[in-house]
């Protein structure tokens, strides 16, 4: 029996999910009665943003929303995406951006290592890059801790995951 357990928490997204999803939801603009002449469309700019483009702020409302409901669909956080604000383009036209994050950033991560310690858990948080290691001698402990996170990842608006559990 190991005397030590441990486990990561990573802020990740599979970027094929959000590329089937930006497809789908091209599909079905494609084919709404409400979408018939509009230039509405989703771009994937980079690997970790996407440019959303509609004839006005409405349909780039309702753009937003069938792309929610796709990514939702095929397992992906909205959490981990970061809307920009919305841009006035071209006749009318308006754009948005939207950043997909990957990693936990360093500010987030501390918070995380800070909610771990008012809980008074007896667990040890370790930032590594952007993930954080958590290390503790009781199994029960580290659930503890992974319901610490689940209810800090709603007030910090990151999406988290558990990996690489190992006891």
């Amino acid at each position: 029996m190991a005397s030590e357990y441990s486990f990561d928490v990573v802020s990740k997204v599979d970027m094929s999910e959000v590329r089937n999803a930006v497809d789908q939801a091209m599909k079905e603009i494609g084919q709404r009665y409400d979408f018939k002449g509009s230039i509405s469309k989703i771009e994937i700019k980079e690997a970790s943003a996407l440019i959303l483009t509609s004839d006005d702020e409405i349909k780039l409302k309702a753009v937003i929303d069938v792309l929610q409901s796709k990514l939702h669909k095929r397992g992906v956080s909205i959490l981990a995406m970061e809307f920009g604000k919305i841009e006035a383009g071209s006749k009318g036209s308006a754009r948005q951006e939207v950043k997909i994050n990957q990693g936990i950033p360093g500010d987030k991560a501390k918070s995380l290592i800070a909610s771990i310690k008012n809980a008074k858990l007896k667990v040890q948080g370790a930032i590594q890059g952007d993930q954080l290691r958590i290390t503790g001698k009781s199994k029960d402990d580290l659930q503890e801790a992974m319901a610490v996170f689940k209810k800090e990842q709603e007030k910090l608006a990151i999406d988290l995951q558990f990996t690489n559990y190992r006891g």
